[in-house]
């Protein structure tokens, strides 16, 4: 074991607990480290998304390909009324990774927003294919969102 892998270790183990966190207060999150993406989760847990926004931005200068970054992007820009570049962050991400279960249910709940309810339908499906039915909380989000929509 490398002198620095304790404390790769010790980073990792912090940063799961962030993830952790943020996964608690549905803001997507990576399993890569990344003080901006920290920056990011950590602002949008206080609601303030222009930072949030700002953070995911200069995460994904170190890490283009990152499709939870670009989740995360997405997520802030919605949550900041700002559909379009949501919409575009979110197809990135699914491009990026089509099972990413969270940018399906995060462009679903867009969907609706923008009053789209049968896209958010598509979503819903794939998420019932991607979860083996209604087994993850992603299909039970999307799926409760899509009830309460007018």
């Amino acid at each position: 074991m490398s002198p620095r892998s304790p404390i790769r270790f010790a980073a990792a183990c912090a940063f799961a607990f962030a993830c952790q966190a943020a996964a608690d207060l549905d803001v997507p999150m990576s399993s890569i480290p990344n003080p901006d993406a920290e920056v990011a989760v950590a602002a949008a847990k206080a609601g303030d998304w222009q930072r949030a926004i700002t953070g995911f931005s200069a995460a994904l200068k170190a890490e283009p390909d990152n499709a939870e970054f670009h989740n995360g992007l997405g997520f802030a820009y919605r949550k900041a009324g700002r559909f379009d570049d949501s919409f575009r962050h979110y197809r990135v991400a699914l491009r990026l990774n089509p099972e990413l279960k969270s940018a399906h249910e995060y462009i679903g709940e867009a969907y609706l927003a923008a009053g789209d309810k049968a896209k958010a339908r598509e979503h819903l499906a794939t998420l019932e294919r991607l979860c083996g039915g209604r087994g993850c909380e992603e299909y039970r989000d999307l799926e409760r969102a899509i009830a309460a929509a007018k």
